[in-house]
């Protein structure tokens, strides 16, 4: 019951708040400049940091390295690479701070002990122009130890894991802290800060997953990533961008795995299931979507949408032709059949890594059904929409850029006093929190969190002083919280089965409620990602009485209160999206979704940021548009194609 709940109040100066990439790049900074400036780091995770976050279960590639110290690529080059993928909707200040730090940062985990694929003259092995190969398994252990040894030395932070962050505390707009409670002890969490840095990821199963039966729960993106960043800044009254851009990656059909690899380093193609190469026959459908249907590479959505024509005309299902590709890269070997016997069995050896490092789930579907990949092709399709700002997506926070790189022009829109703070005071947020800078993948939201970390160090000397926080809205919130535990207690003794009762809603139903009203209205697989203004309408309805129930939630221990928060935290991330695909009046990403009742792209009213914000005190929402702006020239249309 919630009265024999523990309270525990934490004071600290910064509060870092996830236990991902970006969590970690925080920890390290922060716990750099905190212990010169004699303050204190408090690292919250749900999870255990060492496995916790996007990169929990291994990595193949390090898929943002800029390479600035050879001179191969510039900050400027990978600038123009996101934001023609973003179809022009991207903020530079944000995509170009990172691309300018984010090589020292790789370097850092490789001196941790990442092991970094070199070639024979010791240079790293690229998978593509932007990718590095790595032996990844154990990433996210090598990076978490850096920075649990960083907050732990000398007393300048601490860690509290396996504590689940419902919401954020406010004085008036400036955030004082956080509140929450241990998914292990009958505790409250009451968290005190002078800052705050959100970094707990992106939001995965908000819409139903292609996965069911007895692979339900099984995601690309990891499925614990339930919209908590999103919901904590959403409730704190910042500004959030990107909230109608999912992302919706093609990978190995049914256990996600990675294509980058096959596409990049093994130089695969993918057909048709009558051999046909839709990314060659489809290439008219390209001048549609111009100026960015003419660049290279060519934008992931419209990659996608060009598949996605071929399944809707009935041509499907979609090979990746890793036999093809094996054979390839083996055929100078064939006259020394030694040689090519030794290729083949190293290019197979990779073939299987790939997975094994990140996606082991999909080795062992490949051994279950027979496949070898140096024999046969293996199905790809495209999953069901996740929202993240870290790789192809861009949804998050409206965050302020870094002073040194605004110009006259975008310093009024862009900065506001401290990088990566949104706009709520004192509320700082990186990797999947910070909104409008994808393609940092897991080095650039480690970096991100390093600036972020830094920056919210300098808020807290300049405004060295604890928010206040209201008692009586804290006990108000415990009780809010842990209201699911007591409304179970209390009338799970009235059904045969606790499952089935008119009182309550086990998170369970409620979450496969939820993925029904977003994959039917919402554009989910089901309605091969196309939607309308009346079905968003009536998607918002459907979220609004959902909204009404989710005060009916139930939990029968601290795991299933967990699991009821986490689906609250999806629902207020959908109903954002669906306000803002609402808002958006156009079908700029063809691939991600497709608004059949507006089937073309409108540069004219449309090249901007769709923006949303909610006001908790009025229980409404305002939507607005932000101009995209410039911090390098932006290139005529026929410079395009070299991106």
């Amino acid at each position: 019951m919630p009265q024999q709940f523990e309270d525990v109040v934490v004071e600290t100066d910064l509060l870092i708040l996830g236990g991902g990439m970006a969590a970690c790049g925080a920890a390290v900074e922060a716990a750099y400049w905190a212990k010169q400036n004699g303050l204190k780091v408090t690292l919250v995770d749900k999870a255990a940091v060492d496995r916790s976050g996007a990169v929990a279960m291994g990595l193949s590639a390090i898929n943002q390295y800029v390479g600035l110290k050879d001179g191969t690529n510039t900050v400027k080059d990978y600038v123009e690479y996101v934001r023609n993928d973003l179809m022009g909707i991207t903020r530079e200040d944000l995509v170009a701070s990172i691309a300018r730090h984010v090589d020292s940062t790789v370097h850092l985990f490789e001196k941790w002990g990442l092991p970094i694929w070199k070639d024979e003259n010791g240079k790293y092995v690229h998978e593509g122009r932007w990718q590095l190969m790595i032996n990844g398994e154990s990433y996210k252990v090598v990076v978490a130890e850096a920075a649990k040894n960083a907050l732990l030395q000398d007393g300048v932070g601490e860690i509290y894991e396996r504590v689940f962050i419902v919401g954020p505390l406010l004085d008036g707009n400036r955030i004082a802290g956080a509140v929450g409670f241990s998914v292990r002890e009958n505790k409250f969490y009451v968290f005190k800060a002078k800052a705050v840095l959100v970094a707990m990821g992106g939001a995965v199963h908000v819409f139903k997953p292609r996965s069911s039966g007895e692979g339900m729960g099984r995601a690309w993106y990891p499925p614990w990533n339930s919209g908590s960043s999103a919901y904590f800044t959403i409730q704190a009254g910042a500004e959030m961008t990107c909230q109608e851009v999912r992302f919706i990656p093609v990978r190995f059909k049914d256990a996600y795995g990675p294509v980058g690899a096959w596409f990049l380093l093994f130089k695969s193609r993918a057909t048709n299931s009558q051999g046909g190469n839709y990314m060659v026959e489809r290439r008219d459908e390209l001048e549609k979507w111009a100026p960015y249907g003419r660049v290279k590479p060519i934008p992931a959505n419209l990659r996608n949408w060009l598949g996605m024509l071929d399944i809707m005309e009935g041509k499907g299902p979609i090979y990746m032709r890793t036999e093809e590709a094996i054979g390839k890269l083996a055929e100078q070997y064939k006259d020394d059949p030694r040689a090519y016997k030794k290729k083949m069995k190293e290019l197979e050896n990779e073939a299987w890594e790939d997975f094994l490092d990140m996606t082991i789930s999909q080795a062992l579907l490949w051994a279950a059904t027979n496949v070898q990949p140096e024999q046969k092709s293996s199905e790809i399709a495209a999953a069901e929409p996740y929202f993240i700002g870290s790789h192809s997506g861009a949804s998050g926070a409206w965050v302020s850029g870094p002073e040194d790189l605004q110009t006259e022009e975008t310093k009024e829109e862009y900065f506001w006093g401290y990088a990566n703070m949104s706009t709520v005071t004192g509320l700082f947020c990186a990797g999947d929190a910070s909104g409008a800078s994808s393609h940092k993948f897991s080095s650039g939201s480690h970096t991100e969190g390093r600036i972020a970390a830094k920056s919210a160090i300098q808020f807290i000397v300049e405004n060295n002083q604890m928010p206040n926080v209201d008692e009586a809205e804290v006990a108000a919130l415990k009780a809010k919280i842990l209201k699911p535990l007591s409304t179970f207690e209390q009338h799970s003794n009235e059904t045969t089965d606790p499952d089935i009762n008119p009182n309550y809603i086990r998170p369970r139903m409620f979450m496969f409620r939820l993925q029904k009203i977003m994959d039917e209205y919402a554009g989910g697989i089901s309605a091969q990602f196309s939607t309308n203004e009346s079905q968003l309408s009536r998607a918002l309805e459907l979220l609004q009485f959902l909204k009404e129930d989710s005060d009916k939630l139930a939990a029968e221990n601290l795991h299933e209160l967990m699991r009821c928060w986490e689906n609250v935290h999806r629902m207020w991330q959908a109903e954002a999206h669906v306000r803002t695909m609402l808002f958006r009046e156009e079908t700029r990403w063809p691939g991600y979704y497709f608004r059949a009742d507006r089937p073309k792209m409108n540069q004219d009213e449309w090249l901007c940021f769709a923006n949303c914000k909610y006001d908790p005190r009025t229980n409404s929402w305002e939507m607005i548009k932000r101009p995209v702006l410039h911090i390098f020239p932006q290139p005529k249309e026929h410079e395009l194609l070299g991106g």
